[in-house]
Formats: structure tokens, C-alpha cells, sequence
């Protein structure tokens, strides 16, 4: 999960790991005020507020909680969706979001593939020093970039694909998944497409995850996937009468399932689950 939200461009997620590397933490002089929030430059509006300091809370707590966690990952998974960079006219910063600022405010270049390879190669080998188990898997979005047309997406997708290639032949413990190429290869049918003809459809989503499942999840993962799947179908369930008994020993089943993977699979967190059927069974 990316504690910056969502980041597209290689530039721009480069540079949140570095800053969760230094254990960076954010201040006033890294946020702006515009139409009644606070944002910064590099993260999802997800994490804007009314409040300068609900802000600086949501984002700095999910960087800490980040450069905790790097030295003890076993996989860093990134995923590229676009060459193309904006910068800001005034000190010539990329962004990683623009918050639906004026246009007259950026500068909007195509990333070429020798600079991401650069900025890569170092940044990889940085993160080996911090944790020399972790291995690296690239993806590049299967999501086109309309508003760049068809052709100038083409080009940044062609730019990111070419610069996965680079770094998984020249760099130890790198590896490609191609969900790119099943998106536009294997799932060529309108069915496989969203209303806006340009996001994956749900059956489109579930095709490529099975495709990732069966390249890099053991049986025994896939195996406690589909014990949770049920467990969460069992959650989702609306029942007639959410006071009969027999909803009541539904819900006791639900609860001795978790309890039960709980006890194989300690790290599992599952609180919230419990608390969401003791709440229901008091009801």
C-alpha cells in the first residue's frame, strides 16, 4: 500500500522511497493552501485536510509506519503509469499530484528511458543497503492515459516498458509482471473494459489477479486466500432477519473460522472483523 495514495510517474514514486528511506517528515513548508484545503505535492488528495495539522497527521503517520516497515519487506511491488512529468513552473519540482491547479502553474515533459534507469539504479541499490533481502517487482499500467491520446500513450507506455527491461536485465533480484501485456493482448474484448472504454472491468481486474496469483503465490497462500474469501462472503451477507437465531449461529461460525486462522496465521489482523461480528451478535 502506498503511503503517499496513488503516484504515476517513476520520478515521482522514486522519490517517495527516498523519503521514506530518510525517515522524512513533513512540515508546514511542504504543504500549499488552495480552495479550502491543505495539500502536498506528492500525495493523493486523500490525505488533504481543512486542517494543516489533520495533514501533516494522515501523512506522517503513514511515513513513519513506512520506514518502519522497509528493512523487513520481502517484496517491493511498483507499478509506472506514465512517462510524462509535471513540474512546477517556479522551482521546477515534479509533482506526484497536481491537486487540479491552473495548467499555467507546471510544465508537462516526457520522462526519456536512460533517466528513469538512472534514477532507478541508484535508488534500488539504496534500498539493498537498508534491506538486502527485498527483491523488486515492476509493473506498468494497464490503464491508458487518454488525455495524453492514443498516440503520446503509446510512446509513454513504450518509455516505462522499455526502462523495466533495462532494470530487470542489469539488476539482481528484479522481476517483471506483464500486466500491461494482458491487459492489451489476451483481454481484447469490449467486455474486458469499463464504461469509459479505458479501466479494466471487473472481470478484467479478477483475470489479471489470477494471472499474478498462479506466477507468485504458493498453494499454501492460495489456500488461505480462498479460506478468507469465504470468511469475507460471510461478512458481506445481508440477512432477512439480522435478529433470528439463525443468523445468530451464522455469525458464531463466522467467528470460529477466524479464530481458527488467527491461531495458524498469527500476523493476520483480524480485530476489526471480530469486533464487526461481536457487534452484530449483540444486536
Amino acid at each position: 500500500m502506498n503511503p503517499y495514495g496513488v503516484l504515476y510517474n517513476p520520478i515521482s514514486i522514486a522519490k517517495a522511497l527516498r523519503q521514506i528511506m530518510d525517515g522524512k517528515v513533513f512540515d508546514e513548508s511542504d504543504l500549499f493552501f488552495s480552495k479550502g484545503e491543505w495539500h502536498s505535492w506528492m500525495h493523493h488528495s486523500h490525505f488533504s485536510a481543512s486542517s494543516m495539522g489533520n495533514c501533516l497527521q494522515l501523512i506522517n503517520e503513514r511515513l513513519l509506519n513506512a520506514t518502519d516497515s522497509l528493512p523487513a519487506i520481502d517484496w517491493l511491488v511498483v507499478t509506472w503509469g506514465t512517462s510524462y512529468v509535471y513540474q512546477l513552473q517556479e522551482t521546477g519540482e515534479i509533482v506526484g499530484n497536481c491537486h487540479k491547479q491552473p495548467d499555467r502553474m507546471f510544465l508537462r515533459t516526457k520522462l526519456g528511458v536512460e533517466a528513469i534507469v538512472n534514477e532507478w539504479h541508484t535508488l534500488l541499490a539504496g534500498i539493498k543497503e537498508i534491506n538486502p533481502q527485498v527483491k523488486f517487482l515492476f509493473t506498468v499500467s494497464p490503464i491508458r492515459h487518454a488525455k495524453d491520446g492514443m498516440h503520446g500513450n503509446q510512446l509513454s507506455k513504450s518509455t516505462l516498458l522499455l526502462a523495466t527491461d533495462e532494470l530487470c536485465r542489469t539488476v539482481a533480484d528484479c522481476y517483471y509482471f506483464p500486466s500491461y501485456e494482458i491487459m492489451q493482448d489476451e483481454l481484447r474484448d469490449y467486455r474486458f473494459y469499463a464504461d469509459d472504454m479505458i479501466h479494466p472491468s471487473r472481470m478484467a481486474i479478477d483475470y489479471i489477479w489470477t494471472c499474478f496469483s498462479k506466477c507468485y503465490f504458493s498453494r499454501e497462500t492460495e489456500a488461505v486466500m480462498q479460506e478468507w474469501e469465504e470468511i469475507k462472503k460471510g461478512l458481506n451477507h445481508k440477512p432477512y432477519s439480522p435478529e433470528s437465531e439463525g443468523y445468530r449461529a451464522f455469525l458464531s461460525q463466522i467467528v470460529l473460522k477466524i479464530a481458527r486462522m488467527k491461531e495458524k496465521l498469527p500476523y493476520l489482523e483480524v480485530q476489526k472483523e471480530m469486533e464487526l461480528c461481536e457487534s452484530r451478535l449483540k444486536m
